[in-house]
């Protein structure tokens, strides 16, 4: 009954913090909805025993994206409204009818997965490494035994392009610092030049 009572209650609240996101004209409005609904979408996995995505969902969304998205908002005027026309309709109908199918394979899913058998089913970390019986226990041994070989390419990858966005970072810096020390020298010399005409 608990589960039932938390399921509707977190699905409105999350359903009306993503309506606030579209429909709302003022960015921090949309942005505060925004992490809202990431985090009401979190309780989602810890209803369902998933404590491990539940804690990803709060860390990843609501904190490093809802964060890259404020400091984008810092560049812009986030008080005035945004005045927007849809310049190409055909896109909008292509993309609604993305989210039509998307909702009906979310509908059929279910169905279809009845007749499927997990490879590694809920407990087996405890089966057979005899640890506490638990949904991040189960995470792990998946991803460090089938998945290890693309967990580990994700994290070059991610560490790869850390690097160059390091990088390119200095780069551009070193730019901007060496162009300004010039545009101050040119100055020194302009008043230095003016003060001798003098």
């Amino acid at each position: 009954m608990f589960e039932v009572v938390a399921f509707y209650l977190f699905a409105i609240l999350t359903i009306a913090m993503f309506t606030i996101t579209v429909m709302t004209k003022n960015a921090l409005y949309a942005l505060s909805s925004l992490a809202a609904g990431m985090i009401f979408i979190s309780a989602f996995f810890f209803l369902l025993d998933a404590e491990f995505l539940g804690v990803v969902q709060i860390i990843v969304y609501t904190g490093a994206v809802m964060a890259l998205y404020a400091f984008g908002m810092m560049f812009f005027d986030s008080i005035s409204d945004v005045q927007e026309s849809i310049a190409n309709p055909r896109l909008t109908f292509m993309l609604s009818g993305m989210v039509a199918l998307i909702v009906v394979m979310i509908f059929v899913a279910p169905m279809v997965g009845s007749n499927i058998t997990a490879s590694y089913p809920i407990g087996m970390a405890a089966d057979m490494y005899g640890t506490i019986d638990g949904n991040i226990q189960d995470v792990g041994v998946v991803l460090f035994t089938k998945y290890l070989i693309p967990f580990e390419v994700a994290a070059v990858m991610l560490l790869v392009a850390m690097i160059g966005g390091i990088i390119l970072a200095g780069k551009k810096m070193d730019e901007d610092l060496a162009q300004a020390i010039q545009e101050e020298q040119d100055h020194h010399h302009s008043d230095f030049n003016n003060k001798k005409d003098q």
